[in-house]
């Protein structure tokens, strides 16, 4: 495959993505998908590795970064825009549809973790989207407000909130607002705050398993407050008749996250289990990856084509 610097503009900003262009010969243009990244990520992380195995499989893929992140355009930096998220998909598959090697009726999305549930926003609002599946589905706005495991006290979100709004004042006050730190500073650190899932976030954003330096380690604190009023499922018994697949890890505390997408979805639908898998595994484990792959490249050869 062949893999390209390429930019587009998404609401006025402008968007970094890669973009990759299977070998295999065809007699027309290509099948496509558009891969977002998780929560903080950046797309030479899980997304690129998503876009190039499935370019293997025949597909044209772009992995893009979120406005406001990574190589993207867009201040504050660390933003986390629930609204501009899912204009970013829909601005991707824009870009597609106006190259000549790829066919504008088989554009798929494939989000991963944060990137699924806009994923599942933006196919619900967009018809030229003829597809979806996600990885390790997550709605930040839930995981913020709930916890990961949905278990969290109401309290912490309500400090949340207060944080969110001092620093509103004080950039009206022409202070300096401050950032959301995302991570500790130790794994052991993590762990006290979030457990096995929380280790394992530090360890593949914070060590050399999975670590990059566009790889956002802070959040703009205005970010929590339009999270609070954003519900990225709320579109997703619009997407039927077209197609859904979910790929979860049978550990992942936030598995249920994906399970009340499941339930809200009025098409076909599957949600299919990895067994042994945490969430972060799906984000680089070879060993749990290979499956999901095995099962996207079926799901999308299936109800887009392919011409591997």
């Amino acid at each position: 495959m062949s893999m390209s610097d390429i930019r587009f503009e998404s609401a006025g900003i402008e968007i970094a993505a890669h973009l990759y262009i299977p070998d295999t010969p065809a007699p027309g243009p290509h099948p496509a998908l558009v891969v977002g990244h998780p929560g903080t990520g950046v797309k030479e992380q899980t997304s690129g590795t998503y876009a190039r195995r499935m370019a293997d499989h025949g597909f044209v893929t772009l992995a893009f970064d979120a406005a406001h992140q990574g190589e993207s355009g867009g201040l504050p930096r660390g933003l986390e825009d629930p609204a501009q998220r899912v204009e970013d998909f829909k601005a991707a598959v824009s870009y597609l549809v106006t190259r000549e090697d790829v066919d504008a009726e088989r554009i798929g999305l494939l989000g991963i973790c944060a990137s699924g549930g806009y994923s599942l926003a933006a196919t619900g609002g967009d018809h030229r989207v003829r597809a979806v599946a996600t990885v390790c589905t997550a709605d930040p706005s839930r995981q913020f407000r709930l916890g990961a495991d949905g278990g969290q006290d109401p309290a912490v979100f309500q400090a949340l909130l207060g944080a969110a709004a001092s620093a509103r004042t004080a950039g009206a006050r022409g202070q300096d607002p401050g950032v959301m730190t995302m991570f500790p500073q130790t794994a052991a650190q993590a762990g006290a705050l979030g457990g096995e899932h929380g280790v394992e976030g530090f360890e593949y954003y914070c060590t050399s398993r999975g670590e990059h330096e566009r790889s956002a380690k802070f959040l703009a604190w205005e970010s929590i407050d339009r999270l609070a009023s954003y519900d990225a499922f709320f579109a997703v018994p619009l997407i039927g008749p077209r197609p859904m697949l979910q790929i979860v890890g049978e550990r992942a505390v936030t598995s249920w996250m994906a399970v009340e997408a499941h339930q809200r979805a009025t098409g076909p639908k599957e949600l299919h289990w990895i067994e042994g898998a945490s969430h972060v595994d799906l984000y680089d484990k070879k060993e749990y990856i290979d499956p999901a792959v095995d099962k996207l490249a079926d799901f999308f050869t299936t109800h887009l084509g392919a011409t591997s």
